[in-house]
């Protein structure tokens, strides 16, 4: 079954009792983070009555591995193959007008984002924020469309304040503002895991994320035009805020916690002023809990995805790729390779770091290695690896604004080669077994 919706999703999960639904009221101060949290990567969890609002809140919809391969369709080893294939093979996308389109069904002529269970997440958050709105843009030079997700800080009732990290929304609102425009974008909120996972590819600029999407579905994915800016969103999505990006103003926002585990600290940043919203009837609102497994593997998937693309270039055998949860998925990354030459370790670790800037440590292992599991890795290292012959280390580099011991995001980046040596003796390196291991039942030696 192809999911195109949130809606389906949910139903999907409560079929198979992975979704928890809380009928009591909970706060949106604190109370409701603080139970995803507690939920994370074992149920999504549905709030019926959060406070005094009469719209739903979900949270945790993809809070594992193995709930994305189910929403990919995917066996749980090839979640990262399978989406590296669907950006190397884009689908179009299919306009349907408003009757079909059930983010349409309700049109409100303002916007007042108090009339939103927005929660707030942390105890030195600047506010309530949105963290799970898919935010579609346009280069304004040739019109190409992009989709992100960026943390939004509720400043006034048609007002966020938008952290905008130096890739492509940012070069296109720079361009806007350069020539005294406002850059029109849309945020969708409500959408399935595989729309959520196809905006976070590391793709180039041009690329629309959203062909990612119709390759994954298996069909093309569903837009409609906006009411009040010329853009075009997910048709099933919960609801969408329409609006601009204002140019040469600047509000503070922050501090918000961010997926490191820290605190992004509060600066003046843009504005988005808000000029429509849509619903569905009876819409149910998102939120990501920062630092979650929902929140990080949302993120990590498309990334590996991408990273396997570049290094793959450099090194044809690469096999696999993990970004680490102890690195937020994002800083730590290991590479799986099937080792044919002396230097291909290398390679492959410099072309991860190329593949995404937050990349701090890379390490590349061989085939038999299971890059999923941190004591293997670990294990690696242990015995495979020798600081003084084995580690690269490249200094001040572009590295993520988030990463608190960086330098405004210049970062120092170290990769470890943790492959055997291809001359060595074989019987050195032979992993220790007990044959037939694998196939002893345990249980069934008790009385």
């Amino acid at each position: 079954m192809t999911i195109t919706s949130m809606r389906q999703w949910l139903a999907v999960l409560a079929e198979e009792k992975l979704l928890k639904v809380v009928s009591r009221q909970v706060s949106l101060q604190y109370e409701l983070a603080a139970l995803g949290k507690k939920a994370d990567g074992r149920w999504a969890l549905q709030f019926n009555h959060p406070e005094d609002f009469d719209i739903p809140v979900v949270t945790g919809f993809a809070g594992s591995r193995a709930l994305i391969a189910k929403a990919m369709r995917v066996a749980l080893p090839c979640i990262s193959e399978h989406f590296s294939w669907a950006q190397a093979h884009p689908s179009a996308c299919k306009i349907v007008d408003r009757a079909s389109a059930p983010v349409k069904q309700v049109i409100a002529a303002g916007v007042d984002l108090g009339r939103l269970p927005i929660p707030v997440h942390h105890e030195k958050d600047g506010g309530r924020y949105i963290t799970a709105g898919l935010l579609v843009s346009k280069d304004p030079s040739t019109g190409a469309r992009n989709v992100s997700i960026h943390r939004l800080q509720v400043l006034g009732p048609n007002r966020l304040g938008i952290l905008m990290l130096p890739r492509h929304l940012a070069h296109f609102y720079r361009a806007a503002e350069q020539t005294g425009k406002a850059l029109e974008v849309a945020i969708a909120i409500g959408v399935d895991p595989v729309l959520l996972l196809s905006s976070q590819a590391l793709a180039p600029l041009g690329f629309d994320e959203f062909t990612i999407a119709s390759t994954l579905y298996g069909e093309p994915l569903k837009l409609v035009k906006c009411e009040t800016v010329d853009l075009e969103v997910p048709a099933e999505a919960e609801m969408v805020l329409e609006g601009r990006i204002l140019p040469e103003v600047r509000e503070t926002e922050g501090p918000f916690g961010e997926y490191p585990k820290y605190y992004g600290p509060p600066s003046l940043k843009p504005v988005v002023e808000l000029t429509a919203m849509t619903t569905r009837k009876n819409p149910i609102y998102h939120t990501i809990v920062p630092a979650t497994l929902e929140h990080l593997l949302i993120g990590s998937i498309p990334r590996e995805g991408g990273m396997l693309q570049v290094i793959r270039g450099a090194v044809p055998n690469t096999l696999a790729v993990h970004l680490t949860p102890g690195g937020g998925c994002r800083y730590h990354a290991v590479v799986q390779i099937d080792k044919k030459n002396e230097g291909e370790a290398k390679n492959a670790m410099l072309a991860a770091f190329a593949s995404s800037q937050e990349i701090k440590r890379v390490v590349v292992v061989d085939k038999d290695v299971d890059i999923f599991d941190p004591v293997e890795v670990e294990w690696a290292i242990a015995t495979r690896f020798q600081a003084g012959r084995d580690s690269t280390i490249i200094t001040r580099a572009l590295g993520s604004k988030l990463d608190p011991s960086a330098e405004d995001g210049v970062s120092d980046k170290m990769g470890l080669d943790a492959t055997v040596p291809l001359g060595a003796d074989p019987f050195r390196y032979e992993r220790i077994r007990i044959p037939g291991e694998k196939d002893i039942d345990l249980e069934s030696y008790f009385d």
